[in-house]
């Protein structure tokens, strides 16, 4: 079963959150958390860590990641585990895989046409707000 992780990055205020535009099919010209594909034998914060850091020049220097939460995908044969953190100051993010931009978080991220995901990224979304105190501390 092929494992990959989604990252949901706020800034150092945590008013904004880092989104990505997707280059590529699934969900090209969509917007998504950044993320990638676990490595075989690769531990999953690791993973999250590895990917956020070739995606967006983020180091485990600069954020406290939190694993939230997992998909599994039985008949897509593959599972999604999701993490969280907040930026301890101010990072100029920089990527060429996807082109990266700062969201503010009054959107409707249940909107299929304009994030991927097929609601997964709202419904991620209300549960960093249901514990937001204890992972954007």
């Amino acid at each position: 079963m092929q494992g990959y992780n989604a990252i949901v990055v706020f800034n150092e205020n945590a008013d904004r959150m880092l989104m990505c535009k997707r280059k590529r099919n699934p969900y090209k010209g969509l917007s998504n958390f950044v993320g990638g594909k676990i490595e075989e034998n690769e531990n999953g914060l690791d993973a999250a860590y590895r990917e956020l850091e070739e995606e967006t020049a983020i180091t485990r220097n600069d954020i406290i990641l939190s694993h939230l939460m997992d998909f599994t995908y039985y008949l897509g044969n593959c599972y999604l585990e999701v993490y969280v953190g907040k930026l301890n100051k101010t990072i100029n993010v920089n990527g060429d895989e996807n082109e990266l931009y700062w969201s503010t978080l009054d959107h409707n991220f249940f909107d299929t046409a304009q994030y991927a995901g097929e609601g997964n990224i709202g419904h991620i979304m209300m549960h960093v707000e249901l514990f937001q105190k204890e992972l954007l501390k």
